[in-house]
């Protein structure tokens, strides 16, 4: 073989390594990444699971306490505007439900998910105003202390899955892993963001 020839053969070897090991580095790298923000939306759906469990509890606590003025919560809650009743409070729910059927993020997802939180806070609010001496339930103290952990436990796992998804999506926009990712299919992730208006935090506070 002519010396002319391994040179060009060296040169073609050295240009597919040149390109070829810094692809496959950021091609794994990507899927490492998406993983990590796989296995946190996992994480984070583990907690909106633990509210999702309380939130019947939640209904059934204040309707068996106040049984001998069934009507009061509704009228509370017909008298002002935006405020849920039951049945808007299990329709989130029930939404929030179908997220949790699925392993990725999407934004209609963390939309429901948001909603739920809205609605949980303006039913928690009207519950305190129509009968503000449920706090001496010890059912419902106890459901508050339930509701609060969980709540940090949602902020600390979504935080982190912010942290993730911005890492992610950091990864995959800049030069040259968008190349990588244009090849590939690596698309953006949702990310969590506070709508107007629908930030409401369900916590209590009697």
């Amino acid at each position: 073989m002519k010396k002319s020839t391994i040179i060009t053969i060296g040169c073609i070897v050295g240009v597919i390594a040149l390109i070829g090991i810094p692809t496959c580095s950021s091609y794994n790298g990507m899927v490492s990444q998406q993983e990590t923000v796989d296995a946190q939306w996992g994480k984070v759906e583990n907690q909106y699971q633990r509210r999702l469990d309380l939130i019947p509890n939640l209904v059934n606590t204040v309707k068996g306490y106040a049984e001998h003025e069934s009507s009061t919560l509704q009228n509370v809650t017909n008298a002002r505007v935006g405020m849920p009743s039951d049945s808007a409070l299990m329709q989130a729910y029930a939404q929030a439900l179908e997220v949790n059927k699925s392993s990725t993020p999407t934004e209609s997802g963390i939309r429901s998910l948001q909603n739920l939180e809205r609605q949980m806070g303006l039913y928690i609010n009207a519950v305190h105003e129509a009968y503000p001496d449920l706090k001496a339930s010890q059912n419902f103290t106890q459901l508050q202390d339930e509701l609060a952990g969980t709540e940090n436990r949602i902020a600390t796992e979504r935080g982190r899955y912010t942290d993730a998804v911005r890492d992610y999506n950091v990864r995959i926009k800049r030069f040259p892993g968008n190349i990588v990712a244009g090849l590939f299919g690596f698309e953006p992730k949702p990310q969590f963001e506070a709508n107007e208006g629908a930030s409401v935090a369900p916590t209590v506070s009697f």
